[in-house]
């Protein structure tokens, strides 16, 4: 059997419905015929399930679109996974920007309604637009031609970390810290601020300036102005929007400490009731503009990382909202 290019679609004639599509889901069904995605007509290439297409064999046909051959490794894979896919567009009424599959629940396929992952095929060397993350799966195809799985979720960031504090306590700006001298209990060992300088005595706290801003004009009796412009002088931008994601996270009841040591801007705790028993924290948090752009290897050291620490890696966007997005290594 022999495939045939028409329009965007490859055509199968004979009886190519009831040998591709009504047992192993390949295509759309036109009477006994099959229109099949170019990716649908390579794996059957793969297979030995169809001669050529245009009279070409699998490699040839790989070669004479842009991109197919990494759409065909990641198609192949979860198909050897014993997945059904089908292409986006083919799906979706309103296909989602940049997906490329939807993949059906293992048993399930194109007869039915359910999705398991929505997936975006990418190069090592593509950019990954951060409006990309969220609700999909990256599937990213390395020089070697391995594929690594990242699932990207829109997050629920919420805790129980509240606490009452006082008002009107003494600081004093010291170049791109605040000093906090004998700082009352409230401040540290009830809502996590600052480091203390001695930490068997308590008393005097170092804040950082996102933390002293958060608490200036109100907590502390300091001019925010002031805090606000050496942050400016020493970040630009990037201090509004780590401000901003920072006041989200203490909104959410969430308390965010440096993540300095992993490589990120904040690293969390959820439910902080006093410091002498403090858990784990959970999660990693980079703050990124909305245009920001990715490698696709610094999205793999980021998991990895956050992964080796026993922490979830996610991506604060700051735009007029902070949306939340993680971002975890996948196995489908």
């Amino acid at each position: 059997m022999h495939g045939r290019t028409s329009g965007e679609t490859v055509r199968l004639e004979g009886n190519a419905r009831e040998r591709f599509y009504d047992s192993r889901g390949y295509g759309v069904p036109d009477g006994a015929a099959l229109e099949l995605a170019p990716v649908e007509a390579a794996h059957l290439l793969w297979r030995e399930d169809i001669e050529g297409v245009d009279g070409q064999d699998l490699q040839a046909y790989l070669a004479s679109e842009p991109g197919l051959a990494v759409r065909f490794l990641v198609y192949k894979d979860l198909r050897d996974r014993g997945f059904y896919l089908a292409p986006a567009e083919r799906w979706f009424d309103d296909p989602p920007a940049g997906i490329d599959f939807a993949v059906f629940p293992r048993g399930e396929g194109p007869w039915g309604d359910a999705v398991e992952y929505r997936v975006r095929v990418v190069g090592e060397r593509d950019d990954v637009p951060v409006s990309a993350l969220g609700d999909a799966t990256l599937a990213v195809v390395d020089e070697e031609s391995e594929i690594t799985y990242l699932g990207t979720d829109h997050e629920e960031v919420t805790g129980t970390s509240t606490a009452a504090l006082p008002t009107g306590v003494p600081a004093t700006l010291l170049g791109d810290r605040v000093a906090v001298p004998d700082a009352p209990d409230e401040l540290y060992e009830r809502a996590f601020y600052g480091q203390p300088l001695d930490r068997n005595d308590g008393g005097d706290l170092q804040l950082s300036l996102v933390e002293a801003a958060h608490l200036a004009g109100d907590v502390l009796a300091l001019d925010r102005s002031a805090v606000l412009e050496k942050g400016h002088e020493v970040e630009g931008e990037r201090f509004d929007r780590r401000l901003r994601v920072y006041r989200a996270l203490r909104e959410r009841g969430v308390v965010p400490k440096t993540g300095f040591k992993f490589g990120a801007d904040f690293r969390t705790y959820a439910d902080v009731e006093s410091v002498d028993d403090l858990g784990h924290s959970e999660l990693l948090v980079r703050v990124l503009p909305v245009d920001h752009v990715f490698a696709p290897r610094d999205l793999a050291l980021d998991v990895r990382l956050a992964h080796g620490v026993r922490k979830t890696m996610v991506y604060a966007v700051a735009g007029d909202e902070v949306e939340w997005v993680a971002v975890k290594r996948l196995t489908p």
